[in-house]
């Protein structure tokens, strides 16, 4: 699953200047909906839309810029969602689809927010209507136009009364804001001074529990001044379980460390269970890799051994070993044996046999 919003801050005159842009976009990443915001246009025809999304298996709904400015554009992937309804406001577009997979219900929302104060009071007044609505999970994302704190402003003017409203609005709805990665803003001006983060994506609890982690990474911005911000699911399979550990490992002396310093470190995340879950990640791997030093040329190992003691005993049989090369093939001998100990217990646990 991958969501994609994007201020595309017009497609200019003729609807071609940026269209090879967001089709590239389109290519590269294979969102399953993406959002845009400010397309400055009036009906788009359907030819020109299934070539942006690089497809004619897709549906859309549109909203026409009022004046000079405005417009937004909602693409979806038909065959992994199927639309019910569609709902298109003065701030945003919505639709409320079923996920073809899951059969889970979600309502997703395009919002491009006003810059006025007696508009933003609006604004999350209409929100706070739909929001109601019980038994689906809910995905808001776009251009908010507004901040949450100081923070999120570069060189430019911070009005706490709004910011307020706009955490009161989050807070009212229980919705969660998903920490952005890859830049701290989404927005530069022209002349590259001015800075603020005013996409994002806010998302239910219950769409949150659909998927087993969910991150907001922001992309390269290219022709707008804003950049593409991304919403995907990490979900990974493991397996029935999340790494083998074999009883062996605990006769070499320093793997209590490995573990204990590879389970201490820093781990990010917005979610406990999924914190967990990357902490089994790189244990995973880091036990891996000491395997690896360890364990990973066992049977070479076991071969060296196996000809010393090999080459030791034809020389016996010729004549008496001394009481070096007899040592030596003892403790060769006695190598060998326990590598090859090693080497049995960790395939009868391979082959799940006691």
């Amino acid at each position: 699953m991958k969501i994609i919003s994007l201020n595309i801050r017009g497609f200019g005159s003729g609807k071609e200047s940026k269209f090879g842009d967001v089709k590239s976009l389109c290519f590269v990443e294979r969102p399953s909906i993406l959002a845009l915001q400010e397309t400055k246009c009036h009906n788009l025809v359907d030819n020109w839309l299934f070539g942006l999304w690089g497809s004619s298996d897709c549906g859309y709904v549109q909203k026409e810029m009022v004046g000079k400015s405005g417009g937004q554009l909602l693409i979806w992937d038909k065959s992994i969602f199927e639309v019910s309804s569609e709902l298109i406001d003065d701030f945003f577009i919505a639709i409320r689809e079923k996920w073809k997979k899951s059969g889970n219900e979600s309502i997703i929302v395009n919002v491009y927010g006003p810059h006025d104060d007696a508009n933003k009071c609006k604004f999350w007044d209409s929100f706070d209507k739909i929001l109601c609505i019980d038994g689906v999970s809910w995905v808001i994302c776009g251009d908010f136009n507004e901040v949450r704190d100081k923070s999120e402003r570069l060189n430019c003017e911070f009005l706490d009364n709004r910011a307020k409203r706009f955490n009161e609005f989050i807070d009212r709805n229980s919705l969660v804001d998903i920490p952005l990665g890859g830049r701290k803003f989404t927005r530069v001006s022209d002349d590259g001074m001015k800075m603020s983060k005013l996409d994002r994506f806010l998302v239910s609890d219950d769409f949150l529990n659909l998927w087993t982690d969910l991150k907001v990474v922001a992309l390269d911005r290219s022709v707008s001044d804003h950049c593409p911000i991304s919403l995907s699911d990490g979900e990974v399979d493991f397996g029935p379980k999340p790494f083998k550990i074999f009883d062996d490992w605990f006769v070499v002396e320093g793997i209590d460390k490995v573990i204990a310093d590879s389970w201490s470190g820093p781990m990010g995340g917005n979610r406990k269970d999924c914190v967990f879950r990357n902490k089994l990640k790189r244990l995973k791997g880091d036990l891996k890799e000491w395997s690896k030093v360890h364990f990973g040329k066992l049977d070479s190992e076991i071969e060296t051994v196996k000809k010393v003691v090999t080459d030791l005993e034809l020389k016996a049989e010729v004549g008496c070993l001394n009481d070096e090369k007899r040592a030596k093939w003892l403790n060769s001998r006695k190598t060998w044996m326990e590598k090859e100990k090693i080497k049995t217990g960790m395939l009868k646990q391979k082959a799940r046999v006691r």
